[in-house]
């Protein structure tokens, strides 16, 4: 019997398209992704818990604004978010919520990405 209290399951990949791959590449690993590859039309970040951000080049201009196809989590709301602001990142004001609190940043490749607090407690992820 495995003593590993992680959940059995993970996401393995997810994508986002970019106009500037550098650019998003640069953005992630400044705050907290670790750096794997990065090519001119392609990079591959990984995330806590061993999620590869898969970034490639898109053939349409994002419209700014866009919704990004995922969050980002975070364990202390507050301090992600006085971080994002003091490196320049433009950020909302945190939104408090019976899960999660989350604020909104702008981020590479003109999307709006919702950074969230976990709710994972002391429990391994």
């Amino acid at each position: 019997m495995s003593t590993d209290a992680r959940p059995r399951l993970a996401v393995g990949h997810v994508r986002l398209e970019v106009e500037d791959v550098g650019e998003a590449y640069a953005f992630f690993v400044r705050h907290g992704m670790r750096d794997i590859f990065k090519g001119e039309d392609f990079g591959v970040l990984e995330l806590r818990g061993g999620t590869h951000l898969v970034l490639s080049r898109t053939r349409a201009p994002t419209e700014p604004g866009r919704k990004a196809p995922f969050d980002l989590m975070v364990d202390d709301i507050d301090a992600a978010r006085a971080e994002f602001t003091g490196a320049g990142v433009t950020a909302t004001e945190v939104e408090r919520g019976r899960i999660h609190d989350t604020f909104h940043i702008e981020g590479p490749g003109g999307y709006r990405f919702a950074v969230t607090s976990s709710h994972a407690g002391d429990r391994a992820v």
